[in-house]
């Protein structure tokens, strides 16, 4: 039975503080035809406000299983010893395909993806909109499905994931991890044509997390119209061109995003959190000093180069070190510190180290300044190193280690470099996993 042929659209939540919004038919029932055929920019607007509702769910469980495997923090709990013990790559322990741990990030990915679909679907089957509005849904929708389908292709790498799901009774084949991160790219092209056709502005609002610039996680930029949008869609292409190794594209697409060598690291289109009610709290935040924690990896503390105020995202426990199942830490997890912090879908941070990296042997001496860009952000001074290819990629490695702490790169880089082997293994017998398993309702 395929898993992804079920997921149903279960109604938008409601963020948007004092307004009401109609309730939605079910997608899967016979009223269908109600929203799909025939929608209301009410109804529009409350698929796209849900659409950014499912984009937070299930997405705790995809960073702390990463940030787990990339050695980034632990998860002690007393309560499921699978964050210490499978996903940690205990002796003679596997990843179980039935695991939550691998099933729920990664159908929650596609539960996003058939949201979004209804978007388009309905936008495709009124006939209220203008050339540009349909556009701008469009631009909107095909970005989004393709964040999506990169973190689904991150969990699963070479075992391949769908990227054709559209059609629910007839979805498509298992690619290659290379023809899936081709599919996205070329996803992404397809949304920033829709998004260049768009017009000024989208005719549906996003949450805060994309306009407001009050929030101390996100700052200064508006990714609410169609041309600040599209920049947030550059920026994920430049991503993804980077995971090919395709360094002059990545180069070329971050011309077109909202990078800024001169602005603070944490620019950048989020998730909206709140604890208002009715909504949903940031759940990557957990309260510093309990029973139950993220202990950042000791080394992330001993490694540190001294005066980084990357520092500043971890903090030593008042109770002391914390123990379980033959791992310790004394530092708390701080990256986000309340329930109502936003979460970004990438930040400027990243794409100055994107540049960095595609500089890396061609243009060495613009590799050190977007370095020096990341560093000047954590308060540290210009890089002093040597100015070897290898010099220059130890230093990488480490600013991006450090810059994107906890947001879930670390083992996807370290994969990528073909450098798993240097994760630390903190207990004998440990090991790094290189993937999730296919989960077991998906063919095998």
């Amino acid at each position: 039975m395929n898993y992804i042929k079920y997921i149903i659209f279960l109604g938008a939540c409601l963020f948007f503080s004092g307004c009401e919004i109609e309730e939605i038919v079910n997608p899967n029932g016979p009223s269908i035809e109600g929203t799909a055929q025939d929608a209301t920019k009410s109804e529009l607007q409350t698929l796209v406000s849900g659409s950014e509702d499912y984009l937070r769910k299930e997405i705790g469980f995809y960073y702390d299983v990463v940030s787990i495997i990339g050695r980034e923090y632990y998860f002690f709990t007393g309560s499921d010893p699978r964050y210490t013990g499978e996903v940690l790559g205990r002796a003679e322990s596997t990843l179980d395909n039935a695991g939550f741990y691998g099933t729920r990030p990664y159908f929650g990915r596609y539960r996003t993806i058939r949201n979004l679909n209804l978007v388009i679907e309905a936008v495709n089957n009124t006939g209220i909109l203008s050339s540009e509005e349909t556009n701008g849904y469009l631009g909107f929708a095909k970005t989004f499905q393709a964040y999506e389908l990169h973190l689904a292709a991150n969990l699963q790498f070479d075992n391949g994931i769908r990227t054709n799901v559209a059609d629910i009774d007839n979805l498509g084949n298992f690619e290659s991890y290379e023809t899936a991160l081709a599919n996205i790219l070329s996803l992404l092209d397809e949304a920033n044509t829709h998004l260049s056709n768009a017009g000024g502005s989208f005719s549906f609002v996003l949450s805060s997390a994309m306009h407001d610039g009050d929030d101390m996680v996100l700052s200064e930029r508006d990714f609410n119209t169609p041309a600040t949008f599209a920049t947030f869609n550059r920026a994920l292409s430049a991503r993804i061109a980077l995971y090919q190794g395709n360094f002059d594209d990545a180069r070329a697409r971050l011309g077109d995003s909202f990078l800024d060598m001169d602005g603070p690291g944490n620019i950048g289109p989020a998730r909206f959190y709140s604890t208002s009610g009715g909504d949903f709290a940031n759940n990557i935040f957990r309260v510093p000093n309990q029973a139950d924690a993220i202990i950042a990896h000791p080394s992330f503390v001993t490694d540190a180069e001294s005066g980084d105020t990357r520092l500043d995202w971890v903090e030593l426990r008042p109770s002391g070190t914390l123990a379980l199942d033959g791992l310790s830490g004394e530092y708390d997890v701080v990256v986000y510190t309340s329930l109502n912090d936003f979460v970004p879908y990438i930040n400027n941070s990243e794409l100055k180290l994107i540049m960095a990296e595609c500089n890396i042997g061609t243009d060495n001496s613009a590799a050190v300044s977007a370095l020096n860009a990341v560093r000047a952000d954590a308060g540290l001074g210009d890089y002093s190193g040597g100015m070897s290819d290898e010099d220059l990629m130890a230093e990488l490695v480490t600013q991006r280690r450090y810059a994107l702490f906890g947001q879930g790169h670390r083992w996807v880089d370290n994969r990528r470099w073909g450098t798993l082997d240097d994760l630390p293994i903190d207990r004998p017998g440990d090991d790094v996993w290189e993937r999730f398993p296919r989960p077991v309702s998906e063919p095998q």
